[in-house]
């Protein structure tokens, strides 16, 4: 079958812009940030985000987070959600899920999961008291481990979601180490947010250390000068190291998690990112 010059060409570009993408992946973004304008408005907001250039979202658990700005779309079927994201021009494989959700509902979550197509159920938090001791940190974890039997069951991977929280040290340990030594390794990969740089954690330094127990990244950049969030590349997180770690961490997806006003310069400076 002949190819005409011009299709040719186009079919390289298109080729080349792909490859553009970190990792080779589509650059995907959590849906937390624009909870209110999905709320109010699911199908438009889904092809604001396709028309920045996002290409996957991660979504949160409307159950769960019913009361954080997801009630709105508690009764809408996950056949339904997952048409509209597709209509949009977007995929989703990964959501969020509160602790206690998992821990009580475990199979309705699942079943929800299987129908929306997801891979990945990440748990966003232990929500843990902040004096809570590493006993308490090990005993959620042992907990998570369990939840990930059940998920693995059903083909779909258990991922944890870190804060701030985890990155003090209780008695001289720092917590995320202690949970990489308690979460099983094939069961639960961690979802790591880049944003804990503010503490003085880069995220290539545990992507590292911690080879292939890495599920996928939260994105978001920290202005030192402004002591405050920033847009992707507008901050001082080394992003070409970052994701050159994030291949050893084996990270199969990432999400900008930023307010809408930072998602076009994010997408901008990721999609041009090379090496």
């Amino acid at each position: 079958m002949m190819l005409s010059r011009r299709v040719f060409l186009g079919a390289g570009a298109m080729a080349l812009t792909l490859r553009a993408d970190p990792l080779g992946m589509p650059i995907g973004c959590q849906v937390y940030p624009v909870r209110d304008a999905l709320g109010k408005d699911f199908d438009g907001t889904l092809r604001q985000l396709a028309g920045l250039g996002y290409r996957a979202i991660e979504m949160c658990s409307p159950p769960g987070y019913a009361s954080g700005g997801f009630g709105p779309l508690v009764g809408m079927k996950a056949a339904e959600m997952r048409r509209k994201i597709q209509a949009a021009g977007l995929k989703c494989e990964s959501c969020h899920y509160q602790f206690r959700e998992l821990k009580e509902n475990l199979d309705d979550r699942i079943a929800f999961a299987k129908e929306l197509g997801l891979r990945q159920m990440v748990c966003s938090t232990f929500a843990l008291r902040p004096e809570a001791t590493m006993a308490d940190w090990m005993k959620a974890a042992d907990e998570l481990n369990k939840i990930g039997e059940q998920t693995a069951k059903a083909g779909i991977q258990t991922g944890f979601h870190n804060h701030n929280f985890e990155f003090k040290e209780i008695d001289g340990v720092l917590v995320y180490d202690q949970l990489m030594g308690k979460l099983d390794p094939k069961l639960v990969k961690m979802q790591f947010q880049v944003s804990v740089i503010s503490l003085g954690y880069e995220a290539a330094r545990f992507l590292r250390k911690y080879p292939g127990r890495f599920l996928s990244l939260h994105l978001q950049d920290w202005s030192a000068t402004e002591k405050k969030t920033v847009a992707i590349g507008a901050g001082m997180v080394d992003w070409k190291d970052t994701f050159a770690a994030a291949k050893t961490g084996g990270i199969r997806n990432f999400f900008v998690e930023l307010d809408m006003d930072m998602m076009q310069a994010s997408y901008t400076y990721l999609h041009g990112l090379k090496g």
